[in-house]
């Protein structure tokens, strides 16, 4: 039990605590706070540029004119492996989109960006949050890496050739 010496000590300092909490005196950080969080927010509702290559770290992505086989087969199975239970290669959808067509409909750098940043991109790139609003189910994030991702663009690239 606390003696009423230590009850009265513990009570002034929890009240300095609260009103140095609440003081005025902050008033001034307050309202910078108010300010920084305002230009935080407006710098948050501002549209992203879209130059149709997509949020995330792919910004530049060289593709031949023909379709490197080792590289598609390579992302045939990372596609079989992560995107077909969600994706068809066709137009019919499962849970996302079908995937015929992609290469010819988006840039390279936006596919894999897409693949590799999905939920930034479903939350900033105007086409992902079109896409996102139509299938009505946010695109899990397989944790591809560049590599992988680019060789799921070949195989995408190749499918796309072929039909």
């Amino acid at each position: 039990m606390l003696k009423p010496v230590q009850f009265g000590v513990m009570a002034i300092f929890f009240s300095t605590m609260l009103y140095g909490c609440s003081s005025g005196g902050n008033e001034d950080q307050s309202a910078a706070t108010e300010h920084e969080s305002g230009l935080a927010h407006q710098a948050a509702e501002a549209p992203a540029v879209d130059d149709g290559k997509g949020i995330g770290p792919v910004t530049s992505v060289e593709v031949g004119e023909g379709i490197d086989e080792a590289l598609a087969g390579n992302g045939k199975a990372i596609f079989e492996g992560k995107c077909s239970a969600c994706h068809q290669l066709s137009d019919q959808k499962i849970v996302g989109p079908g995937l015929a067509g992609v290469t010819e409909k988006r840039k390279p750098e936006w596919v894999m960006n897409m693949i590799i940043n999905p939920e930034e991109m479903t939350k900033k790139d105007p086409t992902a949050k079109k896409l996102l609003a139509e299938h009505l189910t946010q695109m899990t994030n397989q944790n591809v890496n560049e590599d992988d991702a680019r060789a799921i663009l070949e195989f995408l690239r190749q499918n796309d050739k072929n039909s």
